[in-house]
């Protein structure tokens, strides 16, 4: 018999607001059919229409709040419900911290089948706003009005802002000066649709310690009218300026950053440090965003390491070797592997300059060399992993096994792919001890954790 689904598209219900969604949203249920709110809390009351329905869930927009949520603040930036950056913004910071506590805690219950574990509450900030240390903005033009913002949530549709209240101030300030040289002299944005304009995106970095400022403006082909005059204006108007670069990238493409870049001004780079280690950060490094976080993520997995200086350690998906150098302080030898050459470049850079010998980087896949460095009778008594948002190849996670590390520490910015690779783990005689759940991006719904799993000794 076919499943009737209970509502109808563009009607309006009054609902109770019983759950909550993996992005925030308030989730409600008509005869236990399940309907999506994003602006909505749970313990609410509200009314919604409905506007998408699928075979399982529909999606509801929210009209009004009829009770509200002891839980629920104003948001403090005017754009934030059209913007696709604060999606949680309303949360009060209390209920954001539990709200990521939570979810993990589901994941690991559900995906991971995970039992008699230690879940931490989720670590936050004492401010949480202006954390960021890196913004890419999209530069777009609307009816002659150049427009540089956010993508509004599942769109290309950019969102025109002049404050970001989770970026560095210094982004306000670009934004500004880089809309009034635009329109001086007529410089024309990028048309993703018709691939022509110039000008793509604007990224702004600054060291949280150092204070160093670097300014990216990305363009669609290598010449750029009045460059000496967008200098000028920004070297004399950013505190901190340090390096100015235009970086060219003329595909097609939804990737940001080209290969290609042209020091306009200053430095090829920026440096800062995360605790006692210096790096030194391009363009196109990839460098932690919420650099008081990225401290504290780093020390909690040096701690689960629990290295006394006689261990070998494999850091899988290294990067440029930030949490290898960590690792360093307390090992005897550290094997960073990633598959980004340009990363393990700048790992290498960042060991010369932080005079750490007792690291060795390898440019490849983790599943694939990570085994090749067994075989030639490397083997570690610690692993730290730290994938991308999906997780780690199950050739990996088979090769950890095999070698019996005494412990396995794992750094995961995705709940779901963390709790799916802890179930493979613990199936292979390893045994989840504890998980710290670390609120890396405040006002959002994303979490980042690290676990700590020992061998079960039979």
């Amino acid at each position: 018999m076919k499943n009737v689904v209970p509502v109808e598209k563009n009607k309006e219900y009054i609902v109770q607001i019983t759950g909550e969604g993996y992005e925030g949203e308030g989730v409600a249920r008509i005869e236990n059919y399940p309907i999506f709110i994003q602006g909505a809390l749970r313990g609410e009351e509200v009314k919604m229409r409905v506007v998408k329905i699928k075979k399982n869930f529909a999606f509801g927009k929210l009209l009004e709040i009829i009770k509200s949520s002891k839980n629920r603040i104003e948001p403090v930036c005017s754009i934030y419900n059209k913007c696709g950056g604060c999606s949680i913004q309303h949360f009060s910071y209390e209920s954001q911290l539990e709200f990521k506590k939570n979810r993990v805690k589901d994941v690991l219950d559900r995906i991971g089948k995970l039992q008699d574990y230690i879940l931490h509450d989720t670590i936050g900030m004492e401010s949480p706003y202006r954390y960021r240390n890196k913004v890419q903005l999209p530069v777009g033009e609307e009816e002659g009005e150049i427009k540089i913002g956010f993508y509004a949530p599942r769109s290309h549709n950019i969102i025109d802002m002049q404050k970001c209240y989770i970026q560095d101030e210094i982004g306000d300030v670009v934004i500004f000066l880089t809309k009034d040289w635009m329109k001086r002299f007529n410089i024309k944005a990028y048309d993703e649709d018709k691939n022509i304009g110039l000008v793509r995106h604007i990224m702004i970095r600054r060291g949280f310690k150092t204070g160093e400022v670097m300014v990216v403006i990305v363009t669609n082909e290598r010449k750029l009218p009045h460059k000496d005059e967008l200098v000028k204006v920004i070297s004399e108007n950013i505190e901190g300026i340090t390096s100015i670069v235009q970086n060219v990238n003329s595909k097609k493409t939804n990737v940001i950053l080209g290969e290609e870049c042209i020091t306009l001004y200053g430095s090829d780079y920026i440096s800062d440090y995360i605790g006692e280690f210096k790096f030194n950060i391009s363009p196109l490094s990839f460098f932690q965003v919420n650099p008081i976080q990225t401290e504290i993520l780093y020390s909690k997995a040096l701690e689960y390491a629990n290295l006394n200086g006689k261990e070998v350690v494999f850091d899988a998906y290294c990067g440029a070797g930030t949490i290898s150098l960590f690792l360093s302080q307390k090992a005897k030898k550290v094997y960073g592997v990633e598959v980004v050459p340009q990363a393990i470049e700048n790992a290498k850079v960042n060991a010369r300059e932080n005079n750490v010998t007792n690291v060795e980087f390898s440019v490849g896949k983790s599943e694939e060399i990570i085994p090749e460095l067994i075989k030639k009778g490397i083997k570690a008594d610690v692993v730290v992993v730290d994938p991308p948002r999906k997780g780690c190849d199950e050739k990996l996670l088979e090769a950890i096994s095999e070698m019996k590390p005494k412990r396995i520490v794992y750094v995961s910015c995705d709940p779901s792919t963390l709790a799916r690779d802890l179930g493979i783990i613990e199936k292979d005689g390893y045994k989840v001890i504890e998980v710290q759940p670390v609120d890396m991006f405040p006002q959002t719904a994303h979490v980042e954790c690290v676990t700590l799993m020992s061998r079960v000794e039979k």
